[in-house]
């Protein structure tokens, strides 16, 4: 039988309606909040519980409290999007302050191109957006982007994700010339180096110890370019104070085959998390295999 379109419709309108009020709080009533959705779902979720605890095992970090303290931050991520991604642009930008600053002046001037790569850590959704907004002429951002799988979502998330000059891109070939096409410009673009691509996208290479699909991605683009790949996250502040923009350079020279290319970024994201390992998404599925890649080599 088919679903009666309003059944469908109702859910994602009462969603969108209470994303919009809740961008109207302030960012410390969000984070707070987030923090108890965040316990909650630690709670209620086996699932989830058991993916955050496995993959902190895996990272050997053994502190008994930090999956507890990673799910608070987890849910504040989730709650303060409707804060970046709605309130109006100076109010978000005046919560941002940022470290090293300078390095992304200086790779601006060298006009190869920058690759920023972030991994699932802090707000990632303001690095990119302090760029295309704080920088003295809104300087563009290409960032790769993956439609969500309701329709009705789709205009939120890419109004939200398409300020200034951020130019979300679909997780495509074609989104992949785009990038292409940004950094042979002398623009910067942005990408997340721990998602799990898709076949034909990636390689094995070992991420805290263990085989992980990676994204060969990074690798490739900086090689055909010549660009400056510059490591960035957004700390989260407590108390709703906002965010700390930290930027490191990539000091190693890409090289080898792609999957020793691969596991140089995987560990430069490595150490990043530790620096705040329960701002980091544990309870992302680091290690599943995508549909169509064989097993890592030594589970085969």
């Amino acid at each position: 039988m088919a679903r009666h379109p309003r059944r469908d419709f109702a859910p994602v309108t009462v969603f969108l309606l209470l994303f919009r009020l809740l961008s109207r709080l302030p960012l410390s009533t969000l984070h707070a909040l987030g923090s108890v959705l965040g316990s909650l779902v630690l709670l209620a979720a086996p699932g989830y519980r058991k993916m955050v605890r496995s993959n902190l095992a895996q990272a050997q970090l053994t502190d008994p409290g930090l999956a507890r303290r990673a799910a608070r931050e987890m849910g504040q991520g989730v709650l303060e999007l409707p804060y970046v991604w709605l309130r109006p642009e100076d109010e978000v930008v005046a919560r941002i302050t940022t470290a090293n600053w300078e390095l992304v002046e200086a790779a601006r001037r060298r006009r190869q191109g920058i690759i920023f790569l972030t991994p699932h850590l802090g707000c990632f959704e303001v690095t990119a957006q302090y760029f295309v907004l704080a920088t003295p002429d809104r300087a563009p951002l290409t960032v790769l982007y993956r439609p969500p799988r309701k329709g009705a979502l789709r205009p939120l998330i890419e109004t939200g994700r398409a300020r200034g000059n951020l130019r979300p891109v679909p997780a495509n070939l074609s989104g992949v010339r785009q990038l292409l096409r940004a950094l042979k410009r002398g623009e910067a673009i942005g990408l997340l180096p721990d998602q799990v691509p898709s076949e034909g996208e990636g390689v094995w290479a070992p991420f805290f110890g263990r085989p992980a699909y990676t994204m060969s991605l990074p690798a490739k683009l900086q090689q055909m370019t010549g660009a400056t790949i510059l490591l960035a996250w957004g700390e989260r502040r407590p108390r709703g104070l906002g965010w700390i923009l930290r930027i490191f350079a990539f000091d190693e020279t890409l090289a080898g085959s792609a999957e020793e290319q691969a596991a140089q970024i995987n560990s430069a994201m490595e150490r990043l998390i530790r620096i705040a390992p329960e701002q980091y998404f544990w309870g992302y599925n680091r290690y599943k295999i995508p549909r169509g890649v064989g097993l890592p080599p030594q589970a085969s």
